[in-house]
């Protein structure tokens, strides 16, 4: 059996490699993934492409873990993911073309470990942030006096 926060360093590392045949390998068979958007999605295949329009979308995307905790099988990492929007964003409200410019979010990312491979994963960002980087949110309206 793997230690919990190997196989989260082990993701991470997929991740900013890009390699999806590892994201595929580390998520498990029946794995459950939740996200901001009321996204909800189960099962490897799924796991991984959730993984991958983000990855598609930012050709340099990097995750970078700022702090984490690992207990049992959970481990927590607070991270800032990096890149550039050169390519289509497919989510669960529709696709975002590419904007062309820079993001430099913040999240944390909650993940459930058996065996060698992640079950759960709870991912939790600030969606307004991400939009309002890419320039999708319209300007705030200036306050009457």
């Amino acid at each position: 059996m793997a230690d919990a926060r190997q196989v989260g360093a082990d993701f991470v590392a997929a991740f900013n490699d890009h390699d999806e045949s590892r994201i595929r390998e580390l998520n498990a068979e029946n794995a459950v993934f939740e996200a901001p958007g009321d996204v909800h999605v189960e099962g490897r295949e799924a796991t991984t492409q959730y993984a991958m329009a983000w990855l598609n979308a930012f050709p340099d995307a990097r995750l970078n873990v700022k702090n984490e905790f690992a207990s049992g099988d959970w481990v927590v990492q607070e991270f800032t993911f990096e890149g550039t929007h050169d390519g289509t964003l497919s989510g669960p409200a529709g696709e975002i073309p590419a904007t062309h410019r820079r993001l430099n979010g913040r999240g944390v990312q909650i993940f459930r470990v058996e065996g060698d491979a992640v079950v759960d994963t709870r991912l939790y960002f600030d969606q307004v942030q991400i939009l309002t980087q890419l320039g999708l949110m319209p300007e705030p309206a200036e306050a009457q006096v």
